[in-house]
């Protein structure tokens, strides 16, 4: 079985499991990032469990944190928005590049988080680094794809690593 087949196995697992109510034994979140040819853009997106992500919210900015209340929708944006342009940057072409935080949404136990990046007319290369939810747990794993056209680059990075370098 190959790694990526067995990582995808294990999230899986890990989904079903928080499903259930068993608190998940893995801290993993996953970014991929997309690059859009037509409208010149790379296309971000996060998926981190929303249990651990509340978490560090709350531990870090020092309030009361609810994804999933509409009530609180507008705090929830500033926050996840603040935290994730601190934990996670990209380089394209060798060159940093300025994320712009879309939004949020809440899937099942998940939260997933949309950026982009403007201005992309081609790619040849993306740099992430990211320490999402490195401030939180010391056994983080982020998987992170890069996707351009038909070609897809992965891999998973474990902490203290945080960077991963996609040549296309």
């Amino acid at each position: 079985m190959s790694r990526l087949k067995y990582i995808f196995l294990l999230l899986c697992c890990t989904f079903f499991s928080v499903k259930a109510g068993i608190k998940h034994p893995l801290h993993v979140s996953t970014t991929e990032v997309n690059f859009n040819a037509k409208d010149k853009t790379l296309e971000v997106s996060c998926r981190i469990f929303s249990d651990d992500f509340e978490a560090i919210l709350a531990k870090l900015y020092k309030q009361k944190t609810d994804l999933s209340s509409p009530n609180m929708k507008t705090t929830m944006d500033e926050l996840v928005k603040k935290y994730l342009l601190s934990h996670l940057q990209l380089k394209a072409n060798g060159k940093a590049v300025t994320l712009n935080y879309i939004g949020f949404e809440i899937d099942h136990e998940a939260t997933n988080i949309y950026l982009e990046v403007e201005k992309i007319a081609a790619i040849k290369s993306v740099e992430v680094n990211d320490t999402i939810l490195y401030d939180m747990f010391d056994d983080q794993m982020s998987i992170v794809h890069v996707v351009k056209g038909n070609v897809r680059k992965s891999t998973k990075i474990l902490y203290p690593e945080k960077k991963f370098i996609a040549n296309f």
